[in-house]
């Protein structure tokens, strides 16, 4: 691994496993020194990169978000990038579902992202460059079952994005939506109802779902696009994954 500095400062959110750990490691591969963010920091340090800051942060705390990526600026450089990763997924049915649940995915996946942008867009818009990273969902372009509230926060994400995307746009930043299908990580265990989460895992387990290597590439192949090319969204899945 390149452990010289040759690349501008990223911030990955909900770094500690999945897509956040996968894109850590591919842009730290590439030269990019380090701002990784989630509650388990211990998972964070594990990772073992170089020139990697690690803090524990929840995104739904602004202050703490805008501190890290001010402290991470100090020691490495103005943030190019932030992959907004960070999220979580509790499926059931609305008439059964626990009000906090839906007030968690709302929180993390909606106000979280944009805790996110607000840490750096300031500083983009000044320079006249960088690239905002939010992962949403193909459940943020269409509906499946028992996706009523989270499919709901990842159609936000697209919402807020595409039109962030023609705010910044005359600053020279990029917006970029990535948007997997079903890929082997965490996700599914924060949901809480045993008999939709089994049903989800079944259905996982038919098919070859992605990995997360395979969205880490998808998000540093639109990063590694010209500047003056955005990569407005894109939407990935397996394969034999027809919906």
């Amino acid at each position: 691994m390149n452990t010289e500095i040759t690349k501008p400062l990223a911030v990955i959110t909900g770094a500690s496993s999945g897509i956040g750990a996968a894109t850590a490691r591919v842009l730290s591969g590439q030269g990019h020194p380090l701002l990784l963010l989630a509650r388990r920091v211990a998972r964070l340090d594990a990772l073992g990169l170089p020139h990697t800051l690690a803090r524990a942060v929840d995104v739904t705390d602004a202050d703490a978000v805008s501190a890290a990526v001010q402290e991470a600026e100090a020691q490495y450089g103005p943030a190019d990038l932030i992959v907004n990763n960070a999220g979580v997924m509790l499926l059931g049915e609305v008439v059964q579902q626990p009000a906090e649940e839906w007030q968690r995915m709302l929180d993390v996946n909606v106000r979280g992202l944009l805790n996110g942008v607000r840490a750096v867009l300031p500083g983009m818009a000044r320079r006249g460059r960088g690239t905002i990273v939010n992962v949403s969902s193909v459940a943020g372009r269409k509906s499946y079952p028992h996706h009523t509230v989270y499919s709901g926060t990842k159609f936000a994400v697209h919402g807020m994005s595409e039109s962030l995307r023609e705010e910044v746009a005359p600053h020279g930043v990029r917006v970029v939506t990535i948007a997997p299908g079903a890929v082997e990580t965490e996700l599914l265990s924060h949901t809480t109802d045993a008999a939709v989460k089994a049903d989800y895992q079944a259905f996982k387990d038919s098919i070859d779902v992605l990995t997360p290597e395979d969205v880490a590439a998808a998000i540093s192949y639109a990063y590694q696009q010209p500047q003056r090319i955005t990569l407005r969204e894109i939407v990935l899945a397996a394969t034999a994954q027809a919906a």
